[in-house]
């Protein structure tokens, strides 16, 4: 009886032991690991613009009145100095047969104050002659001094007269001038803003007519660029982009300017970025969205560590603590944990280039620590833990 206690009381040591043995075994920590290889780095700045031609030149009247024709519509192509409307006429050409008659007018006043200063002139001269002969009064010769004088000022004002009423009908012919509405530029027509009989009216501003841009096969793109990222930036930088309506085409450009001014939307400051584009196909057209990518540094065949590396901090229950400071990577060494500090160049979002450290290409970093006991039910995707950032 005393052995079958004995033996009994043995056999149950064995299990528990196995028991806890199994168990420690099975709540050690499993780890996913990925390798260090060896590309290129692309650093990239993404931000959002606006396609646009480089130059939009928008076309006004200066002079109101009612649309008679258009020869222009949207997508025409115009050329420098060619008409693309008519106001009517009518009216401008009434007021420049009106400043012809006064101009007319004016020339005839003056040559009758010319004619009358000639002959208060002569009556001048006859009086003084018969003054010195005693053969007439002071008074007379005084009288015929003032006409001669009157008649001379007649004639100026006569003149002043003429160069106003030249002057009037300058205007008003210019007026009628600006009834043809004439493409100031070689370009397309983007957007017609009138019909034929409408009224326009340029009494207190110009009113837009037509928008042409002046060539469409160069563009350029207005980006908005947080401040964080604005000083990463310079004038010849490389960028890519892309836009909805052609979203597998890669288009490229080069960032031709980076202006100072500010633009505040919500204490958000941005600024704008000028991207210059070629445009050979008409592909990219005016008002596009387009998604840019600035390339602002390139490393080639540099080693990559995976950013999810980085992000790896073990923190479970029996596994090392650290809190150095600095960057650092995960390694498994003899199924455990180990850190190692690295240190760090650009990154692409995905990978971050190491400049120095004791890592080497293809060796294995930890990204994430597993539970075992949900990788062997089949859970591993949902038992993955998460990146936490230094």
């Amino acid at each position: 009886m005393k052995k079958i206690i004995i033996i009994s009381g043995i056999i149950i040591v064995i299990v528990i032991a196995g028991f806890v043995l199994f168990r420690d075994r099975g709540s050690e920590p499993k780890f996913g690991t990925d390798k260090i290889i060896r590309g290129d780095i692309e650093m990239a700045v993404s931000a959002t613009g606006t396609v646009n031609p480089v130059t939009t030149v928008l076309v006004g009247t200066q002079v109101s009145g009612t649309i008679k024709e258009l020869y222009v519509d949207f997508n025409s192509p115009v050329k420098k100095g060619k008409i693309i409307a008519r106001i009517d006429p009518a009216l401008f050409e009434a007021q420049v047969n009106q400043a012809k008659a006064n101009s007319l007018s004016a020339k005839a006043n003056l040559e009758k104050a010319g004619a009358t200063l000639v002959d208060a002139k002569r009556t001048m001269d006859r009086n003084k002659e018969l003054f010195s002969k005693s053969l007439i009064a002071r008074s007379d010769l005084d009288t015929a001094e003032t006409n001669y004088e009157t008649a001379n000022a007649s004639v100026s004002v006569a003149k002043s007269q003429v160069a106003q009423t030249e002057a009037a009908l300058s205007l008003a012919e210019t007026n009628l001038h600006y009834t043809k509405i004439i493409s100031p530029v070689d370009g397309i027509v983007v957007s017609r803003n009138v019909d034929a009989g409408q009224t326009v009216a340029a009494s207190f501003q110009t009113p837009t007519l037509f928008s042409i841009a002046q060539d469409l096969t160069k563009m350029q793109i207005d980006t908005s660029v947080d401040e964080a990222d604005i000083g990463n930036l310079k004038v010849g930088q490389d960028v890519q982009f892309t836009v909805d309506a052609y979203p597998d085409i890669t288009f490229k450009g080069r960032v031709w300017q980076v202006r100072n001014a500010p633009i505040t939307v919500q204490n958000v400051v941005t600024y704008d970025v000028v991207v210059k584009v070629s445009n050979p196909e008409l592909k990219l057209k005016p008002g596009m969205t387009a998604n840019v990518s600035i390339i602002v540094s390139i490393k080639r065949d540099v080693l990559k560590i995976p950013n999810a590396a980085l992000r790896f901090k073990p923190s479970e229950k029996g596994m090392p603590v650290s809190d150095k400071k600095g960057h650092g990577v995960w390694i498994l060494e003899e199924n455990k944990p180990k850190r190692i500090p690295v240190s760090l160049g650009i990154s692409d979002g995905n990978y971050t280039e190491l400049v120095a450290g004791k890592i080497r290409e293809g060796q294995k970093v930890i990204v994430e620590s597993m539970s075992k006991t949900k990788v062997l039910s089949g859970t591993g995707s949902s038992g993955t833990r998460g990146p936490r950032m230094f």
